[in-house]
């Protein structure tokens, strides 16, 4: 029988060569990036690690070791490569002006997705205070174009909630629009149900709200089988439309702050399932500018449909020592079953972390946008 100690001790031994030429390796991979940094040449050369992951394989006995060696090896380079990446200091996106403070006066247009009431208007005016000249678009795209455009220097637009996750639109028009995000702002949001002054829960046979408010109250809405919901613009557009319709069987999902705009009544308080429910608002601009004390960094790409890519692309956030705050999935227009990835990680462009972290992304994904260095803006 084999004497446990000594196969260990003979393990041991083995992974002290391993770590020894590891160390080799590494101070060859330094050598290289110097001389890589000298004549310009880019420090990722996918064809030449396809080439040599397929040669390490040819030298294993059996194909799970080959697997195994490559498996290994793409560690290795994905390792050496964000080594070099360091020793060659890179530096993207540097073109990004820094900013004190979002201003807030008269000569500031802001733009805010809903109509007056909403609660894109209240998280706008937290951020901005209420001197600015602002108006509304009832669309998401709307308040992208309108910045893109220069109708306003900064737009307001929820990205995401606590209840029902992601919201896509904001995802898809990030990629479609050459906007930034400078700030973040988190508003609690607590449906109500609103009627026309006299009206009753039991009169109640239609709702309107945003999909978003509809989902958010779903629990709600099951108890009360009878009532039709109808998808609005968004909850103060619902409740708007309830105020002019002017018929006692119509209600809205909406905000207290829609109530109060329109003149009607709460039938029911906090209609949302989710007691901690929050949405989180961006607000973006379409110059290169990012606020003073900016914590995050919000990127997409696309990768090669091919394994272990993912993995590899968020190692250059892993091997810089950076958090992740957040990764969203959308599908590819025209590719099936691939998608483009939302990462959103801390850190502020001034870092070099940061800056080695981007440089990667940049080298290895197959597409890449740097969507906007902020910070989360308090009330």
């Amino acid at each position: 029988m084999i004497d446990l100690k000594d196969s260990r001790e003979e393990i041991d031994q083995i992974d002290r060569q391993i770590v020894e030429l590891f160390e080799r390796r590494m101070k060859v991979a330094s050598d290289v990036a110097e001389y890589k940094k000298e004549i310009g040449k880019p420090i990722y050369d996918r064809e030449r690690e396809q080439q040599k992951l397929e040669a390490v394989k040819k030298l294993c006995s059996n194909e799970f070791n080959g697997h195994a060696v490559q498996e290994i090896f793409q560690q290795l380079m994905s390792i050496s490569r964000r080594y070099q990446y360091k020793l060659n200091e890179a530096k993207a996106f540097l073109d990004f002006e820094e900013l004190l403070k979002l201003p807030n006066d008269a000569a500031t247009k802001i733009v805010y997705f809903g109509a007056p009431g909403s609660y894109s208007e209240q998280a706008m005016e937290e951020c901005f205070g209420e001197q600015v000249t602002r108006f509304p678009a009832p669309t998401f795209r709307e308040v992208m174009s309108a910045v893109k455009e220069g109708k306003a220097d900064f737009g307001v637009l929820p990205i995401e909630n606590t209840t029902t996750g992601g919201i896509t639109d904001s995802y898809d028009l990030l990629v479609e629009f050459e906007n930034y995000i400078v700030g973040e702002h988190v508003l609690k949001v607590n449906q109500v149900l609103l009627g026309l002054p006299g009206a009753k829960l039991s009169d109640i046979r239609t709702v309107y709200s945003h999909p978003q408010g509809i989902l958010q109250s779903r629990k709600f809405l099951e108890q009360y089988p009878a009532i039709q919901t109808i998808e609005g613009e968004s909850t103060a557009w619902s409740a708007r439309k309830v105020a002019q319709a002017g018929d006692i069987t119509q209600a809205a999902i909406a905000s207290r702050r829609a109530a109060k705009t329109y003149g009607l009544n709460i039938l029911a308080e906090k209609t949302n399932y989710e007691d901690s429910n929050s949405t989180r608002f961006i607000i973006i601009t379409n110059q290169k500018k990012y606020l003073t004390n900016a914590q995050k960094i919000s990127v997409c790409f696309s990768l090669p449909h091919q394994t272990g890519s993912l993995y590899r692309m968020l190692s250059n956030i892993i091997y810089n020592d950076l958090n992740m705050t957040k990764i969203e999935s959308r599908p590819l227009a025209g590719r099936t079953f691939e998608y483009r990835f939302f990462v959103d990680f801390e850190g502020n462009l001034k870092e070099a972390a940061v800056q080695n972290t981007l440089g990667g992304i940049c080298a290895e994904a197959l597409e890449m946008r740097l969507l906007g260095n902020f910070r989360t803006l308090e009330s």
